[in-house]
């Protein structure tokens, strides 16, 4: 059973939502925190994940599935396999050896590419790994997030042209 309920409940049974007091990744304060890290090291989650993403894509014409480091990666690794499509991991940084890379796997000018992510708040790491793909040729043409804070993300995605999708919004838990 892939629904949005089902990986609601998935993600309360494995105790993703926390409360108390943390620092976002956006240097925002918070009472609340979503680990979505231990989400995505279970199977059962991330396949759910990967499903509901995969059935949302089923008509698009893509290309390629990319998720900035670290979180996303294994999203997009679970929807590459789901779906059969190529992936691609968009690093933080280019690396200062080997091949120098921003983007490992193969990015074809005029690719159409999905990003995912795991969780947003303003939405930074995302709008950035989606910079470096039209900067590198790329079309992105949907972006999803798997938990949407609802702390500016969408708007600021808006502004730069782009729906931000996301499979739960924070106050749906």
């Amino acid at each position: 059973m892939t629904s949005k309920e089902h990986l609601i409940q998935l993600l309360k049974e494995n105790e993703v939502f926390l409360k108390g007091d943390f620092t976002l990744s956006s240097g925002k304060k918070s009472d609340y925190y979503i680990n979505m890290k231990k989400a995505i090291t279970e199977p059962e989650i991330l396949s759910t994940i990967a499903k509901l993403i995969t059935e949302l894509i089923a008509e698009d014409n893509v290309d390629k599935v990319a998720g900035p480091a670290l979180g996303a990666v294994p999203i997009a690794t679970a929807v590459s396999l789901e779906s059969k499509i190529p992936l691609l991991m968009i690093r933080k940084e280019k690396k200062g050896y080997g091949t120098s890379k921003l983007i490992e796997g193969e990015l074809n000018s005029g690719d159409n590419v999905i990003v995912v992510e795991d969780v947003t708040t303003t939405g930074g790491s995302l709008l950035k790994a989606i910079k470096a793909i039209r900067e590198n040729g790329g079309n992105v043409t949907r972006a999803f997030v798997v938990v949407d804070r609802q702390e500016g993300a969408g708007e600021a995605f808006e502004k730069e042209g782009i729906v931000l999708e996301p499979l739960i919004k924070v106050d749906e838990f």
